[in-house]
């Protein structure tokens, strides 16, 4: 069987992430790397995660796309957990064309998946604060 490995935030689960799972699933076995919560909050500042790793996970976990999860909290991390998986694919939002893809050089393969206009956690978060206000 084929390893293919997805890794990302995953913080308000959307459609667009479901379609990205599922395109990485018609590939292989799916292995999802999440960013821990400390990682998260460095990247996207301190009002993020909106949900803690625990959650991320389990939520990852019960997506019938999804075969395993686990989490990295540096490049470091995230690069060997790409290699001890066997990954033979990567599959990374097209957004990622012409950028370095951690942990390509373990992998046999770089898929960018197409990813959905307007959905996205930024998109989501943006519309909960504008109704808000």
């Amino acid at each position: 069987m084929v390893n293919v490995w997805v890794n990302g935030t995953f913080d308000v689960l959307h459609l667009g992430h479901i379609k990205l799972l599922e395109f990485a699933s018609s590939y292989g076995l799916v292995r999802v790397g999440v960013d821990s919560d400390i990682r998260v909050k460095s990247r996207k500042g301190e009002n993020r995660p909106f949900n803690c790793l625990t959650d991320r996970i389990q939520f990852l976990k019960s997506i019938k796309f999804v075969d395993s999860v686990v989490s990295f909290s540096t490049n470091e991390e995230l690069s060997l957990q790409i290699q001890n998986y066997n990954t033979d694919i990567i599959v990374v939002g097209d957004d990622y064309r012409g950028k370095e893809i951690i942990g390509s050089s373990s992998s046999t393969k770089i898929i960018y998946f197409t990813r959905i206009k307007n959905k996205s956690t930024s998109n989501i978060l943006n519309y909960g604060k504008a109704k808000s206000m």
